[in-house]
């Protein structure tokens, strides 16, 4: 389970303004329920925080860190991004945490090229979507399970079997938790793994129209209700048996896997 810890820009794509401040107390109430959660299920998982956030918020990193949950990059600012911010965003967030930072998830899922990923540093990304979203994705061309690219490990969020249908947070608002949990079981059967997705600031009440500007289905389902969904989530997994991990562990048990193959390959 990953988690994008961010600055909520959300509502200006909406054309409603929000305050930094209050951007970054909604996204750290949200963090913090999130954390109480993962506590009290004995998870460990990945957050994927903006330098952003971080330079505002040690004291939340710090707990993130001590609680043994691990610290990957989402960039340096939410909604700006230039080649630099990879290193610089990186190294902000190695300095703050005091870990290794191993992954990188951009902003919205959105583009990134591979070959400045592997110069940053990093050594997996996870910022494939591998389906069709109208407006959003279009990567039906990209593998649907772990692959290499530029020498730096790819890990797409998870989606279902044949029609590929995105296993990520707004399925989480807007299906019935039998339905997800029936395209999960799917998904991990076929895959062997989960990678699933979320943010915090959908763990606090978004359904302020007027303040918010946001969709319905957006909305849905938002605080207590959703930290109630993820609970029953996490209570469904652990009895069919699913290990949580987090993603760098997940990532070195694929590299330890894929040398020992190469190892063994016969010399041509």
């Amino acid at each position: 389970m990953g988690f994008d810890v961010e600055e909520f820009d959300l509502p200006l794509e909406y054309g409603r303004s929000i305050s930094f401040d209050e951007q970054l107390q909604i996204s750290t109430n949200g963090t913090n329920s999130i954390l109480k959660l993962l506590r009290s299920a004995n998870v460990k998982a990945t957050f994927f925080c903006t330098a952003n956030y971080a330079l505002h918020k040690p004291d939340v990193i710090a707990i993130i860190v001590n609680e043994g949950h691990e610290i990957a990059s989402h960039g340096y600012f939410h909604s700006d991004f230039k080649t630099e911010h990879l290193k610089q965003s990186k190294l902000v967030l190695e300095d703050i945490s005091g870990t290794e930072v191993m992954g990188f998830r951009m902003a919205r899922m959105m583009p990134v090229d591979e070959a400045e990923i592997k110069m940053a540093g990093y050594t997996y990304n996870s910022s494939i979507n591998p389906t069709w979203l109208p407006g959003r994705y279009n990567n039906f061309d990209k593998p649907r399970t772990w692959f290499y690219d530029q020498g730096v490990l790819q890990i797409p969020a998870s989606v279902s079997p044949l029609i590929r249908f995105p296993l990520f947070w707004l399925s989480f608002h807007n299906l019935s938790l039998p339905l997800i949990k029936w395209m999960s079981s799917a998904a991990y059967r076929k895959d062997g793994y989960l990678n699933l997705y979320f943010h915090p600031w959908e763990f606090t009440n978004l359904h302020n129209k007027e303040k918010y500007g946001l969709p319905g289905y957006i909305s849905k389902n938002s605080g207590e209700p959703f930290i109630l969904r993820i609970k029953g989530f996490i209570e469904w997994a652990k009895s069919k048996g699913y290990e949580f991990s987090r993603t760098n562990d997940f990532a070195s048990s694929v590299m330890k896997k894929q040398t020992v193959i190469e190892t063994l390959a016969p010399v041509q």
